[in-house]
This record gives structure tokens, sequence and C-alpha cells, in this order.
């Protein structure tokens, strides 16, 4: 997949490509996302942990961290 390339930042060749995209002589194309541009975890990463875990091995976690930050100083 080729990448489209970006709007220009200079405000004269913005306005050009902009006249051009109007006009008919550039094309105005919304690259699709490919798979690297992806989100690959983040949001689901903790309830997809949670829900690989049993009840005892979350319970010890929680027990750890709760140690770590009551015993802060």
């Amino acid at each position: 997949m080729a990448k489209n390339p970006k709007r220009p930042r200079d405000p004269n060749q913005l306005a050009k490509s902009i006249v051009g995209i109007a006009v008919g002589d550039e094309e105005n194309v919304k690259p699709t996302p490919s798979n690297a541009d992806r989100r690959k975890g983040g949001l689901k990463g903790g309830k997809a942990r949670a829900k690989a875990l049993t009840a005892k091995q979350r319970k010890e976690i929680a027990e750890k961290a709760a140690k770590s930050r009551w015993n802060k100083h």
C-alpha cells in the first residue's frame, strides 16, 4: 500500500494543494490505516489479563499491590 504524502506545511503550497483538490487536478484520498497503525493493546490489556487469571491469582496480585502502596515512606 502506497502512503499518501502529507499535506504541505507551507501556506502557499497548501493553498495550491487545496485548489488542486477543488478543481480536480489532485485527489483527496484519506489513507486507510495499515496493521502497523492500529492500536495493539492498552485499552483492552487489563481486561484481557484479568479474564485470563484465576480468582486466587488476582487476589495475590491485589494484595501485593496494596502492600506496596502502604509500605511507601
